[in-house]
């Protein structure tokens, strides 16, 4: 008696018709966009080798859910509900339902909503990492689940992922190039948390952009905050106790700026006097108030998140082979107010 055969594979149909195992896939279902006379061949040689289908998986191959699930840091900062709206834009024209997860930049709480997801069977996700983000074990969890991620605005250095990220030097130079083109010569940096990518590409912009400009970079004009209240003013203390006190100052963002403006004046000095403030990402708010910083660098968010659902819409409906990772970026842009 001879060895009991292993049953074929939708993948041995394939190669042996030469066609793309989901073609064979939706053959065997009757897909519509499969013809009629490459559904019979399909069928014909399932037949041969005596091709058994295994339910469960053509059940979770086959059933979408229609919905992404989406991760960010906050809701409640102005760049993350406009991300949101424009992903909810794209989402309704691809008649899907957007599922929401705030991860308050905690990386366990972060995994959790991942897995979470992937229970629900989420046909694709979106996600903004937090700042304590290390470990990237989730991108291995969710190829083998299927499902397509992209990374926008806080992005993994990693490869072979797909990324859209605005890149924060243009306007850093724009920043730098504008003061000193005002007569400032002690700039200094306010940064975020020196682990995180966008601190270190701040960083390094910034010793760039006062190298072209001729200028000397000193490190006691480098701060750190943690991005709370406390560290934004225990950073702005620092700057200011310097006997050299720096006249300009780019700051991680604009809610580290509100805080130091804030600071700044209680201490009597006189913004875009004694002290000229230039942020990043451009929220909406400055607008409303009386006394805003000299410029702010717009970082896109909308933008970046239309393509980053775009592609994550691409991904969905394609097979798994066909999609090569994709990285997408937007210059940042210096917004004098």
């Amino acid at each position: 008696m001879g060895m009991k055969k292993k049953p074929a594979t939708i993948k041995e149909i394939a190669r042996r018709l030469k066609i793309s195992p989901s073609t064979v896939s939706r053959a065997l279902n009757d897909h519509p966009s499969i013809g009629l006379v490459t559904t019979m061949r399909v069928k014909k040689m399932a037949e041969e080798l005596n091709y058994e289908p295994n339910q469960t998986a053509i059940f979770f191959k086959q059933r979408r859910t229609f919905t992404i699930g989406v991760i960010l840091p906050s809701l409640s900062e102005p760049f993350f509900s406009s991300a949101i709206s424009e992903i909810e834009k794209v989402a309704s024209e691809h008649d899907y339902t957007v599922l929401m997860g705030q991860s308050h930049d905690d990386a366990e709480r972060e995994l959790k909503i991942l897995q979470t997801f992937k229970k629900h069977r989420v046909d694709g996700i979106l996600i903004s990492l937090g700042k304590n983000t290390e470990d990237l074990g989730f991108v291995e969890m969710l190829n083998d689940a299927e499902i397509p991620i992209v990374f926008f605005d806080c992005v993994p250095r990693i490869d072979d992922v797909n990324k859209v990220y605005s890149d924060l030097s243009t306007g850093m130079r724009e920043a730098i190039q504008s003061f000193a083109s005002i007569g400032h010569k002690n700039i200094a940096l306010i940064n975020g948390p020196e682990n995180l990518l966008a601190s270190q590409e701040r960083a390094a912009a910034y010793r760039k952009a006062l190298n072209s400009e001729n200028l000397e970079y000193n490190e006691r004009y480098e701060v750190h905050t943690d991005l709370t209240e406390q560290g934004n003013i225990e950073a702005i203390d620092k700057l200011l106790a310097l006997s050299e006190r720096p006249s300009a100052i780019v700051s991680f963002n604009d809610f580290v700026t509100l805080d130091v403006i804030k600071y700044v004046r209680q201490k009597g000095l006189v913004q875009k006097k004694d002290v000229f403030f230039i942020s990043y990402a451009n929220y909406p708010l400055w607008k409303y108030m009386e006394n805003p910083p000299m410029g702010s660098i717009e970082q896109y968010p909308d933008q970046q998140a239309r393509k980053a659902a775009e592609i994550l819409f691409k991904h969905i409906g394609a097979d798994d082979d066909e999609q090569q990772p994709e990285t997408v970026v937007f210059e940042s842009k210096l917004v004098l107010k």
